[in-house]
């Protein structure tokens, strides 16, 4: 059971639905939100990424219990939000230093959880990618820094939501049948480290422990797991905290984030929710960009808004409410 003070349960609450599940938005994307564009043969601008961001969050939120933003370019948007929309600003940089081994975490410099706060955030959110089988020397630094943050996020008594990344320093296509066979040892080892109380984590955000393209009888792709497999992986990373935790959507398509939700709930695990990015809006930067704002905003209007609508009557069904892994002190 996770202890809780009054002042973070009611930002918790902010964040959810009245019966304690999370359907959250994920638009704090820099580098990759960047790269669609230049992908459309469009050299991406600040405000191109301010402007999309803000018309998403104008457009989306009135479905969303929270939406999550950079605060790089997403003031404006967090600012246009739906008022019933709750808000978690991200910490991290975006990207990592490639040059240097162990894809190492890096704050945003100027800005603090104490700014992050002033600007209306509910929670903080930080992104580490995790290598359970790294060197020793460099997963120190990764939770001597979690510790770090954990401590600041606690300090001001605001919710401290970790976003897990895992990888692999050895297999550098994440996709690959490869990495498909070692990603649940990956994705469950770090779940249960970084439920440890020293990181002083409040919720989890995490990766489905398996790809589910190469699941028996669901992928496309020579299945690396049987179909019982695949259900004992899910099984055993919601057996592997005690924390709240919610799914991203990882870039895959919308169907195949609310199959795998029913799946994970078939396995029993009782994740709490989900922060959802791409999965969403992804298909809506090509009209915007192409066809200008008009465009772009009948794209969210119709297409966008029967994503987040079926995303929402799918995670409703499976996932399970974060009020019975919580309890509050005084």
């Amino acid at each position: 059971m996770l202890k809780m003070t009054a002042t973070k349960k009611a930002a918790m609450d902010r964040l959810s639905t009245e019966n304690g599940i999370i359907e959250a938005l994920a638009i704090d994307q820099r580098g990759a939100l960047k790269k669609m564009i230049h992908a459309l043969g469009v050299e991406p601008t600040e405000q191109h990424i301010i402007d999309f961001k803000t018309m998403v969050s104008q457009e989306l939120t009135p479905f969303a219990s929270a939406i999550l933003l950079d605060p790089e370019y997403g003031i404006p948007a967090a600012e246009a939000r739906d008022p019933k929309s709750g808000l978690l600003l991200a910490y991290e940089k975006t990207g990592y230093d490639a040059s240097t081994p162990g894809r190492l975490p890096d704050l945003l410099e100027d800005w603090s959880v104490v700014r992050l706060l002033e600007n209306g955030a509910d929670a903080i959110k930080f992104l580490l990618y995790y290598d359970a089988n790294e060197p020793m020397e460099i997963n120190h630094l990764k939770h001597v820094f979690i510790e770090r943050l954990g401590s600041e996020c606690f300090a001001e008594d605001i919710p401290f939501y970790l976003e897990l990344v895992s990888y692999d320093a050895q297999i550098t296509d994440a996709s690959s049948s490869e990495y498909a066979k070692i990603k649940p040892e990956k994705v469950i080892k770090m779940m249960r480290e970084f439920s440890k109380p020293e990181y002083k984590v409040d919720v989890l955000k995490v990766e489905v422990p398996v790809n589910m393209n190469y699941v028996e009888g669901i992928g496309k792709e020579p299945a690396v797991y049987s179909r019982k497999e695949a259900l004992s992986y899910f099984k055993q990373q919601s057996d592997a905290t005690h924390l709240p935790f919610i799914f991203l959507s990882a870039g895959v398509t919308a169907k195949m984030f609310q199959d795998t939700l029913e799946f994970a709930k078939e396995a029993g695990s009782t994740f709490n929710g989900v922060l959802c990015g791409r999965a969403t809006w992804k298909n809506g930067v090509a009209p915007f960009i192409e066809s200008g704002e008009k465009a772009g905003r009948n794209w969210l209007r119709t297409e966008g808004k029967e994503h987040i609508q079926q995303l929402n009557e799918v995670v409703e069904r499976t996932a399970s409410s974060w009020h019975d892994k919580v309890e509050i002190v005084h």
